[in-house]
């Protein structure tokens, strides 16, 4: 391993880093994974179903800028370890979980997860980039991605055949990130970033190279584009098991391995679009991204099975390469608060999302799924607004 303060990327972090994000969003994504045998169990519409989403995003949302903005000011490495033991917790008392109060509840445990693990990691991540910003924020997401697309997967093979309480079994999961983020946050209390700050040196400069007003504008249109991506992620994470399974008539399991087949195309264009990023610049990979969705989201709700499936993993490759590339603009437009950006992106954005699977599941439960997979395929028109994101420097 590298020292602590070399330029070249620190590869055993960063693939530490993106380990504990797979294995951290693998059991947050037995969440949404487990619907179908929730409201089976439990006799839920799809309203309750939305605010069990919402129940984990507000919780990330409402803390994660918090965290964010705690962390820029005073850094708290050995907080990762103990991020990732909320999510421990959150897991075994939604194996026991008996009511619906409990199931909301340890959603909101798993959420406090979220808040406390996404800003310090990615604030990590980028310490150890070596400066290739986009290649690292992508290959830390691609972990979370992998793990986002293993959970239904799991679930299918696990969690349907053996009943709510086999989800204890993934509480290891949790376990063996705790142990790394140990030996990550060990790694975070040596960086020179954090020991010269105590020993009094200059902090680096955190003034935006743009005027505030523009700064704050460029924010709002990054939010906004993220937002239209993870609502319409969140609407094919959240139902579309449920969308597949009342338009064509599949199972439970293979309406989630061909969600599963979904994830792993995000996976994909997650980490493609952080290398293009890097070579070619962030603008011209979120023109692409947001926008170049939009023909195959308009065909989605109008196409076969064969093609549903085929489209599906068309638009989570092209989806997906905004992230990093969105990340890192914000990175850089706001210099010295990382923990910040982290915080507001992963969180704030999420919590959006979260409200968005909301109201999704009121008007599906007030018409029907397929219609809100045809008012979804207009959310990538929102990334017209890259036009209003001002050029800096390779961006």
């Amino acid at each position: 391993m590298r020292g602590v303060g070399s330029r070249d990327a620190n590869f055993a972090i960063l693939v530490s880093l993106s380990v504990c994000h797979l294995l951290n969003d693998t059991n947050q994504s037995l969440l949404s994974a487990i619907y179908p045998v929730l409201k089976d169990s439990y006799r839920l519409d799809f309203v309750q179903i939305g605010f069990i989403t919402l129940a984990f995003q507000v919780t990330a949302s409402m803390l994660q800028p918090v965290v964010g903005m705690v962390t820029d000011r005073r850094p708290l490495p050995f907080s990762l370890p103990v991020g990732m033991a909320s999510t421990l917790a959150g897991l075994l008392l939604l194996s026991v979980a008996g009511s619906y109060g409990l199931i909301l509840l340890a959603a909101a445990l798993i959420g406090i997860g979220s808040a406390v693990f996404h800003p310090e990691a990615s604030r990590v991540a980028r310490m150890a980039s070596g400066g290739r910003y986009g290649f690292a924020q992508s290959l830390f997401q691609v972990g979370g991605s992998s793990g986002s697309a293993l959970g239904p997967l799991l679930a299918a093979f696990v969690v349907v055949p053996h009943g709510q309480a086999s989800i204890a079994w993934f509480a290891l999961a949790a376990l063996v990130a705790i142990a790394l983020l140990a030996n990550v946050s060990a790694w975070y209390h040596r960086h020179p970033s954090i020991v010269q700050p105590r020993d009094g040196r200059q902090a680096p400069p955190t003034r935006s190279p743009l005027p505030r007003g523009r700064t704050m504008v460029a924010v709002a249109v990054l939010i906004a584009l993220l937002f239209s991506k993870n609502v319409y992620t969140a609407s094919l994470s959240s139902y579309y098991t449920f969308y597949l399974i009342q338009k064509f008539g599949l199972s439970v399991q293979d309406a989630q391995i061909l969600l599963f087949v979904f994830l792993a195309a995000v996976v994909a264009g997650t980490l493609a679009g952080g290398q293009i990023g890097d070579r070619f610049g962030r603008k011209p990979v979120i023109w692409f991204s947001i926008l170049g969705a939009l023909p195959f989201a308009l065909l989605l709700p109008y196409a076969t099975l064969f093609w549903t499936g085929v489209l599906s993993v068309v638009i989570g490759l092209i989806l997906s390469s905004a992230f990093s590339a969105i990340l890192v603009y914000a990175q850089d437009l706001l210099p010295g608060r990382v923990g910040l950006v982290a915080g507001i992106f992963y969180g704030f954005s999420f919590g959006l999302a979260g409200l968005g699977a909301a109201a999704l599941g009121h008007v599906a439960d007030l018409t029907s799924i397929e219609t809100v997979y045809r008012a979804c395929s207009f959310l990538p028109l929102i990334g017209l607004l890259t036009a209003f994101l001002p050029k800096l420097g390779r961006h």
